[in-house]
């Protein structure tokens, strides 16, 4: 199963992909891992990055492109499944990747849509939290840690992401709405267009997945 997750932020795609991993045992290709990395390297391209990401804009369909092929060809593992999460954003970037995949032999078999309401995201997004040391995503209300700032898994401190902000939030939407929306419509004429409620929470979406595989 090859699958492209799509949703604005907070629909709850980070939640459906470690159903897909644990369960349907797909790779996942995170290109905002990805370009943390770069920033966490302190890179001139990830202090880039970070600037970008920071005002809610959008990094450049070249540079995101580029870290997806790069994965893509060296990845062994993905000829047995795997999930893009984060990527593609633009049409742009949906066309490029239908020929990084082709050239690949790794063709996509569907994409995934989460719609959620606007409010329901920005109450997830804003009570975010995590871990500076392995990376586990707590909420400080739905998944709170058991010592306030503090990683249940490793000790870790936990920390809000620059982009979790309620002003950054909100110009995300407006990105996502802008400049992603028009990526449903490019899948639906390819008859590739799948579709998950996004308020659910991880495991009613679970089962809601599971219905809609068989």
């Amino acid at each position: 199963m090859r699958v492209v997750l799509l949703g604005p932020p907070g629909a709850g795609k980070g939640s459906l992909a470690g159903v897909l991993k644990e369960q349907y045992h797909l790779s996942h290709i995170s290109t905002g891992d990805m370009l943390r990395e770069e920033i966490k390297k302190g890179t001139p391209l990830g202090m880039e990055i970070k600037a970008l990401i920071t005002k809610g804009a959008l990094v450049s369909d070249e540079l995101v492109t580029k870290l997806v092929e790069q994965r893509v060809a060296h990845d062994p593992d993905l000829k047995k499944g795997y999930m893009l999460d984060g990527f593609p954003r633009t049409v742009k970037q949906a066309q490029d990747l239908d020929q990084i995949l082709a050239k690949a032999n790794v063709p996509l078999d569907f994409a995934l849509n989460m719609e959620a309401d606007a409010d329901l995201l920005l109450k997830r997004l804003t009570g975010r939290r995590v871990c500076r040391k392995c990376g586990e995503i707590y909420h400080m209300t739905n998944h709170p840690p058991r010592k306030a700032g503090v990683c249940d898994a490793c000790g870790g401190e936990l920390y809000q992401r620059t982009d979790d902000n309620e002003e950054t939030i909100k110009a995300r939407m407006q990105v996502y709405q802008t400049s992603t929306q028009p990526i449903i419509d490019y899948y639906a004429k390819q008859h590739k267009l799948k579709k998950l409620d996004g308020n659910l929470e991880t495991v009613d979406l679970a089962k809601a997945l599971a219905a809609m595989l068989k």
